[in-house]
């Protein structure tokens, strides 16, 4: 069973960080999408806020996250086993349904890469066992996702 464990009382707030690959602007558009995201989440809103220095990846992705939130959660509180999409941390959350996104629509993305990024991000901005909750559930639904 994959469960989030050590959840802080108070998610911290994201902030941004330099892209951690030189020159490829895929994991800094992933952390503006969590970002963005974040906030939707926080704000109970159902659609971004006006942002005008949102890059137009981190908007594609936002916005389809957004778009398809009921379907996405659906997915992951099956792949969690016993975690409510509501249970889990906002960050977690966050980044969950991100990456089963990416996994669905950006198949020129290898599911590594996917799930690797979304570890990284977990780990970053949520708890050091959120990464290992993250890759567990991202690993369930790459299965189904994108059997090979």
């Amino acid at each position: 069973m994959v469960v989030p464990d050590g959840e802080q009382d108070g998610t911290p707030a994201i902030s941004s960080s330099p892209s951690h690959e030189a020159g490829n602007p895929r994991p800094e558009a992933r952390e503006e999408a969590v970002q963005i995201l974040y906030e939707v989440d926080q704000l109970g809103a159902a659609e971004i806020p006006n942002q005008t220095d949102l890059s137009v990846r981190a908007r594609r992705l936002a916005e389809g996250v957004i778009s398809e939130r009921e379907q996405l959660d659906a997915a992951i509180e099956a792949a969690s086993e016993h975690w409510s999409v509501e249970r889990m941390p906002v960050i977690d959350r966050t980044v969950l349904r991100l990456g089963l996104f990416e996994l669905r629509h950006e198949r020129d993305t290898p599911v590594g890469v996917i799930i690797s990024e979304a570890v990284r991000i977990a780990k970053e901005y949520s708890t050091e066992k959120s990464g290992s909750f993250v890759n567990g559930v991202l690993a369930a639904l790459a299965r189904s996702e994108r059997p090979t």
